[in-house]
């Protein structure tokens, strides 16, 4: 990937011991930068440190709050190696890239290997990424900062996103926290809600 769109770039590696856990591609990724923000918040590549939080694989893989732990679709041996700038998931499932849609809970194979995903992210972030909340919030002067996520008003998947939303940067724990009680919320509605 292109280092000119690259925003953020993780600490240095304090957690190896996760290389044994993870896929060769993505351990060479890391090996050369152990995790990255890039699209200036379009998508967050986790690292393997244990800080921050927000930026570590083992935090979001194992820890407390593991997606796994959230969402009844995501197994534990789906790595969280991904977000976008909304807090939806890219996860590694059997070699293959998965996407966990946080607003729904919703998990959806994208048939793509690790290095298909990034190679389609690079030539196309736009559409692969779905970045045009963040280019709406660009164009309204607001920036991402490192930790933070974007926080749709009404959320996407509601009626009421059709005629358009608000969105505002927050914290990522925020956000995920509040992505997650939302999905448990729909899961818990009648078909009929």
């Amino acid at each position: 990937m292109e280092r000119d769109h690259i925003t953020y770039t993780g600490p240095a590696i304090d957690d190896p011991a996760l290389f044994a856990k993870l896929p060769k591609g993505l351990v060479d990724l890391l090996q050369k930068t152990n995790g990255f923000i890039h699209f200036h918040g379009g998508l967050h590549i986790r690292g393997a440190c244990l800080a921050p939080a927000w930026h570590a694989l083992r935090d979001a893989w194992l820890g407390e709050n593991a997606f796994h732990r959230l969402y009844p679709d995501v197994k534990p041996d789906d790595i969280p190696f991904a977000e976008d700038c909304l807090g939806d998931q890219f996860l590694l499932r059997d070699a293959e890239v998965w996407q966990l849609y946080a607003e729904t809970g919703e998990v959806e194979s994208l048939e793509a290997s690790f290095k298909q995903f990034m190679e389609e992210v690079a030539d196309d972030p736009g559409e692969h990424l779905g970045l045009h909340p963040l280019l709406q919030f660009q164009r309204d002067g607001g920036h991402l900062k490192p930790g933070q996520l974007l926080s749709a008003h009404p959320p996407f998947c509601t009626e009421e996103a059709e005629d358009g939303v608000t969105v505002t940067a927050v914290a990522s724990a925020e956000r995920r926290r509040f992505l997650a009680e939302f999905a448990a919320k729909l899961r818990d509605l009648p078909d009929d809600g």
